[in-house]
């Protein structure tokens, strides 16, 4: 397949280029607003640069990667629909939520968001636990994803993510929707309320909030909480996390480079095989290629990132917090 990539001046660009090399697929051209960085970058991936977004579009590549800047990336979104052609919708795509859902992608119409931390070996294996019976209903559930200081944005080249009017916050925004989708995961995609939030700006002086912690639950339901934060003392690829989630039956986690599961059948905790983080994109992106091939919709598709976005407003409007 060959794979387009426009806007590459996002730092997750090169995660995407590794994940499609490593998918067996081609790159088809690059493109970005800045024509020295899209020529940087081409040089440096030994890819061709495309002259223009339409130019790219016109190559009719079978998927294309779209990120960039949050103000300019919904235009360019819906360009690539109106072309036709299936997409990847990198995050943040747009500053809000209003501006986000004006891309309005139809029924039918390919886009992938790659929230990839729904390839992680926990939801596989709870799956499994619930469909041989030895698990049942979650009853709580902890997602924290903490990395390192928000100046690393600036060396990348993107200081536009320390700008909460255009980047639509901090780490909440940012690395929390991750958190917040796999929260979703839990409720069902139902809407949950929010019973407690902290989010602020705690330790960098940046106008973005640098850390999050806020409390989710559904009446009945599961308790949920989900954390967030640029509070890492390193710059080291990892940070600190871990997904946890308690069923009736079975309790499993995942920290990235290990993952285990406890049963209340089973006579000691079981190792089940990890995936790092660093390898997610990896994982992603050859599920979205093997679901575009076989016509089935992708892992994580529009709705899904609405559905976060729209959650994460309300844990800051909770917090007290505007964006």
């Amino acid at each position: 397949m060959r794979i387009g990539l426009a806007g590459v001046g996002h730092w997750h660009a090169a995660m995407h280029l590794d994940a499609i090399r490593h998918a067996g697929a081609q790159v088809a051209a690059v493109w970005d607003a800045d024509p020295l960085v899209a020529a940087t970058f081409a040089q440096t991936a030994g890819v061709a640069v495309a002259e223009s977004l339409a130019a790219l579009l016109a190559s009719r590549p079978d998927l294309l990667v779209v990120m960039g800047h949050p103000l300019a990336v919904p235009a360019m979104a819906r360009a690539t629909l109106a072309a036709g052609v299936p997409m990847v919708l990198e995050k943040p795509a747009a500053p809000t939520t209003a501006a986000l859902m004006t891309i309005a992608p139809g029924a039918d119409q390919f886009v992938a968001v790659p929230l990839a931390n729904r390839c992680s070996p926990l939801w596989a294996e709870l799956a499994r636990l619930r469909a041989d019976g030895r698990a049942g209903q979650v009853t709580h559930a902890h997602f924290r994803i903490i990395n390192g200081p928000p100046d690393r944005y600036r060396s990348d080249g993107v200081a536009w993510m320390l700008d909460p009017a255009v980047a639509g916050g901090g780490a909440l925004r940012n690395l929390g929707l991750h958190a917040v989708d796999a929260a979703q995961m839990v409720f069902d995609g139902l809407m949950p309320e929010i019973a407690a939030a902290q989010v602020g700006a705690m330790m960098y002086g940046e106008a973005a909030d640098d850390y999050a912690l806020a409390t989710l639950r559904r009446p009945g339901g599961p308790v949920v909480t989900v954390e967030a934060g640029y509070t890492y003392a390193s710059r080291a690829p990892g940070g600190d996390f871990e997904w946890r989630v308690a069923a009736v039956g079975a309790y499993l986690i995942d920290r990235g480079d290990a993952c285990t599961v406890a049963t209340l059948d089973d006579a000691a905790v079981r190792t089940v095989a990890p995936l790092p983080a660093g390898l997610r994109y990896r994982a992603f992106m050859a599920d979205t290629l093997q679901r575009l091939r076989s016509g089935r919709r992708p892992l994580v598709g529009f709705a899904e990132y609405v559905a976060a976005m729209q959650v994460a407003d309300r844990i800051y409007a909770r917090a007290g917090v505007a964006v």
